[in-house]
């Protein structure tokens, strides 16, 4: 099982290494080849295939590692990686879990909490400084003309 699956990565990879040529975007091929893997692992395992969820739980574990540090390149600043890190990682794990072991509910709630997790650290906070210039800027064009 190990060798399709490493043989899965690889054709992945290199297929979206050569489709990145064309796109007007990128997709990482590393990221695509261990996801798309344990997708079509879970997919198999939900039509009743014998299927290695240990596999699919280790690729899911180094997916959830790989799109925290993604999405700590884009932090708003001030934002504590480590903070970011420490909340979003152990979560992303107990979305991959519920997803392995078929809790929907679990999965559904808990990637909530991961997406409101990736929100409040993404987004741009606004300064003090900023909100007082909006605020001089939108008294100005009232009293303009």
């Amino acid at each position: 099982m190990i060798i399709i699956v490493i043989a899965s990565i690889l054709g992945i990879t290199l297929a979206v290494w050569l489709v990145n040529k064309v796109l007007p975007f990128q997709i990482c091929p590393i990221c695509a080849g261990v996801s798309g893997t344990w997708l079509w692992m879970l997919g198999l395992y939900q039509l009743g295939y014998q299927v290695d969820l240990g596999i699919a739980a280790m690729l899911m574990g180094g997916s959830v590692v790989g799109i925290a540090y993604q999405l700590e390149k884009r932090l708003s600043a001030g934002r504590s990686s480590i903070l970011w890190k420490a909340l979003f990682i152990p979560m992303g794990f107990v979305v991959a879990y519920s997803v392995v072991v078929s809790q929907w509910t679990m999965a559904a709630a808990s990637l909530g909490v991961a997406l409101v997790l990736a929100w409040a650290f993404l987004k741009k906070a606004e300064s003090p400084e900023q909100g007082r210039r909006v605020e001089e800027l939108k008294k100005k064009m009232e009293n303009c003309c």
